[in-house]
């Protein structure tokens, strides 16, 4: 395999810097893996750099606060902005995911992440999701402290109160059911590549 270490971008745009918090989680998460590396950008800033970080990577990992439902605006106005990319192909079978945070326990962050899902599927990337069994109230010998505590199975989901700032949430615990989401993403893009790469070596053979 190449020396050269695989990317995987974290790009996610964060209103207060709850979802900012939570970007970092996931980009520890990544960088947790031998041979993967995280790369995070701020979609609030549309520019050359961002593109071609984005065209480096093997997996994009995409963040936003869920505001009245959905994702952000900024985050749509990245969304919007990647139709030349699109009419391209330019992330044709890269691997994607998502997180998202709301000041409520619920928030209607599933549309949010839905919403991730369908941008995803518009660019023909393949979605990874949370893989964790919900936690906490899911039975009653949950804790607040379990991995993925709010249940979500399309991506990582966090709790921000409104009247925290981000040094006191998101929790610890929808932290580190970021990270997991982040080291779930390297995997499956060290998988990916290797497996490319075995494909090559075939293609050479044959």
């Amino acid at each position: 395999m190449s020396a050269v270490p695989i990317t995987v971008a974290v790009v996610h745009h964060s209103g207060y810097g709850h979802t900012a918090r939570q970007a970092a989680a996931v980009a520890e998460g990544v960088g947790s893996v031998p041979g993967v590396r995280a790369d995070q950008r701020d979609v609030s800033v549309l520019d050359d750099e961002l593109w071609a970080a984005l065209a480096a990577a093997e997996a994009i990992v995409f963040g936003s606060p869920t505001y009245m439902g959905s994702t952000s605006a900024v985050f749509q106005r990245f969304a919007e902005a990647s139709a030349p990319v699109w009419a391209a192909r330019g992330w044709q079978d890269k691997l994607a995911a998502g997180f998202t945070t709301s000041a409520g326990v619920n928030g209607n962050k599933d549309n949010a992440l839905l919403s991730m899902t369908v941008f995803a599927a518009q660019h023909g990337m393949t979605w990874v999701p949370l893989g964790l069994a919900p936690g906490w109230i899911y039975s009653s010998g949950g804790s607040p402290e379990d991995l993925n505590r709010l249940g979500g199975f399309v991506g990582a989901m966090a709790q921000s109160p409104s009247d925290l700032n981000p040094e006191q949430a998101p929790g610890a615990s929808d932290l580190r059911t970021a990270r997991h989401l982040g080291e779930r993403v390297a995997r499956a893009a060290l998988r990916q590549a290797l497996g490319r790469e075995a494909e090559s070596a075939l293609a050479v053979t044959a």
